[in-house]
């Protein structure tokens, strides 16, 4: 069936043959179209139509234009990453186009230029070895690479965002090896560098990402001093939520509370008095639980919603139970999030 972004996709492409202009000048216009719809998609669909303006570009764009090619393939890449799909095409896709962007920009592009095709081949990589279709440490190198342009002084919010992609990527290798609590440390590292650029006036998303994805490190951290990385953890999720709240930002606003639900859960009330239980952490936990499951709900978040409901049922039967031992369990709580 016919849609809008059809009919005006149709209607450009038209207006492009007719108009009296260099190619180079309708090589220009359909990336504008492209990007129009990329930015503001109505739907996955308006995301494919951006892709087929791209490769009309493409396809009309000269040879020896060689940066203005590498430009296109590199914005191609970005709608690429963008498709919701459950196969690996459109990413496989979308690294060969950041490749070969890197290739034509290495003459004469902008070192931003190169370091932003880098981070977007990090996220790639990302993205496919949680699919098992390519090795974690091609997106560690991704992202170090872009670091030598991005650096905290200059570019303080693109260091913070590969601050944090690089500490996700480190904690993403499985810690079956005797250099796991290694990588642990340099995740957490990555989040602290990442705080000390951005601020939460200035770079408000970014200093709540890292506040929360910070939070997580310390939470699940395989480490001795567990309530103290707990309480550590409870701090920088109400920095984080300092900036998500149900108004503004209710998804990710979900997302910390129920890792703040997750971190009370393993926590005694007491610190000091352990043996005294965790029951009134417990029944703020199940607070915070309830109203991420409700949010969660209401954006068809099905998967979160799934991970909740068990967290509630278990504190539910384990209140019915009674039991007096409540704070001496081990709990094997899964990441809600590691949310962007």
């Amino acid at each position: 069936m016919s849609t809008r972004a059809d009919a005006d996709v149709e209607a450009a492409l038209a207006a492009v043959e007719a108009e009296d202009a260099t190619l180079a000048e309708k090589v220009e216009m359909l990336m504008e179209m492209a990007m129009g719809l990329q930015i503001r998609p109505r739907s996955p669909h308006d995301l494919f139509q951006s892709v087929k303006l791209y490769e009309t570009a493409l396809g009309l764009c000269p040879s020896e234009l060689g940066l203005l090619r590498g430009r296109i393939h590199a914005r191609l890449a970005t709608a690429l990453q963008s498709i919701p799909s459950e196969d690996l095409e459109p990413l496989q896709r979308a690294k060969e186009n950041l490749e070969t962007a890197r290739d034509l920009l290495q003459l004469g592009g902008a070192p931003e230029e190169l370091a932003e095709i880098e981070m977007n081949l990090g996220l790639v990589f990302q993205s496919l070895a949680a699919a098992h279709a390519a090795p974690i440490t091609m997106a560690i190198s991704a992202y170090q690479r872009a670091l030598r342009i991005f650096d905290a002084h200059a570019f303080p919010r693109e260091y913070a965002i590969l601050q944090n992609n690089l500490a996700t990527a480190f904690l993403s290798i499985p810690f079956s090896d005797e250099r796991a609590k290694m990588r642990e440390a340099l995740a957490v590292q990555a989040f602290q560098d990442g705080l000390k650029v951005v601020n939460i006036i200035d770079h408000p998303t970014e200093y709540a990402m890292l506040q929360n994805n910070l939070g997580n490190a310390l939470q699940y951290a395989s480490s001795s001093h567990a309530v103290e990385n707990c309480l550590r953890a409870l701090d920088a999720y109400d920095e984080a939520l300092k900036v998500r709240t149900r108004a503004t930002t209710p998804v990710e606003f979900a997302n910390t509370i129920a890792n703040r639900a997750n971190c009370l859960r393993n926590l005694p009330d007491d610190v000091a008095r352990p043996e005294r239980g965790n029951a009134a952490n417990l029944d703020e936990a199940l607070r915070w639980y309830r109203e991420a499951e409700d949010i969660f709900a209401q954006f068809g978040e099905r998967q979160k919603v799934a991970s909740v409901a068990e967290m509630i049922a278990e504190i539910e039967a384990e209140a019915a139970r009674q039991d007096p031992s409540a704070a001496e369990r081990v709990i094997d709580a899964q990441h809600i999030t590691g949310v962007q």
